[in-house]
């Protein structure tokens, strides 16, 4: 049986985020700052952005080079913790 602190993820690897949160003029900026906090080599031009049909949300695809279980808990963590986030996947 595996343990806790095993993982299916061979570090260093491509690893992709989906966000999701209000359609909102800074909700773009708000990720890519924190995903550079912790991915200092993601090129924010790659961040695929995807509005709703109504016009309501906003869909935002980041995929970052993984380095570490520690590396993406900490980005989730502050993904998750931002008032603009309503989902990450």
């Amino acid at each position: 049986m595996a343990s806790y602190k095993d993982t299916l993820l061979e570090f260093p690897c491509d690893f992709p985020l989906k966000i999701m949160g209000k359609a909102h003029d800074e909700l773009a900026q708000a990720v890519l700052t924190i995903v550079t906090k912790h991915a200092p080599d993601f090129d924010g031009a790659t961040m695929e952005m995807r509005t709703s049909s109504g016009g309501n949300y906003l869909s935002l695809t980041c995929t970052v080079v993984a380095t570490s279980k520690p590396q993406l808990d900490a980005l989730y963590m502050d993904l998750t913790s931002h008032p603009l986030v309503k989902v990450v996947l």
